[in-house]
């Protein structure tokens, strides 16, 4: 007796593949619905995502720009009033004019000087705190090797800059 397989059903393969099929556009479906109903509630509690920093220093170039616009400085008096106001705008203007090239063609340069500022900040903050921690242990060990000796004519201290 040989063993014969069963003749293939090729019809029931193309409804099994598009059970799959729909199986992973189903899973992939309601994946995005999730994700689009987390990102809304995240907006409703937070408020909209931060943009880019070339967005950022857009929207605060203008409100700079609205507000300095909107001034109204008794110390122009009434009759220099209009004048000093229109110098202001167009002193704002050209502003704005000579930075948004700037933000068009290097958008992403003020993401990186975005990112230095922070690991700067991380790197102060770091160096704040030790020297608090110092401060308020009382472990001063190590300030007496940081006294300068030269000509012990005040309490200074050697700071090592390297």
């Amino acid at each position: 007796m040989s063993e014969e397989l069963p003749p293939s059903d090729a019809a029931g393969n193309e409804a099994l593949d598009e059970v799959r099929a729909s199986d992973a556009d189903a899973w992939a479906t309601a994946c995005a619905e999730d994700l689009a109903a987390e990102q809304a509630r995240r907006r409703a509690r937070y408020g909209p995502p931060p943009g880019s920093a070339a967005e950022e220093l857009r929207k605060f170039v203008d409100a700079v720009s609205d507000k300095l616009s909107s001034l109204q400085s008794p110390l122009f008096g009434a009759v220099a009033g209009p004048a000093a106001q229109q110098v202001v705008k167009q002193v704002v203007e050209q502003a704005k004019a000579a930075v948004e090239p700037v933000i068009e063609r290097n958008p992403d340069v003020f993401d990186h000087l975005a990112a230095a500022g922070n690991e700067l900040l991380a790197a102060y903050r770091s160096a704040v705190q030790a020297q608090e921690r110092r401060w308020t242990t009382g472990d001063d060990h190590d300030l007496e090797e940081r006294r300068d000796r030269g000509d012990d004519s005040g309490p200074g201290e050697r700071i090592d800059l390297d």
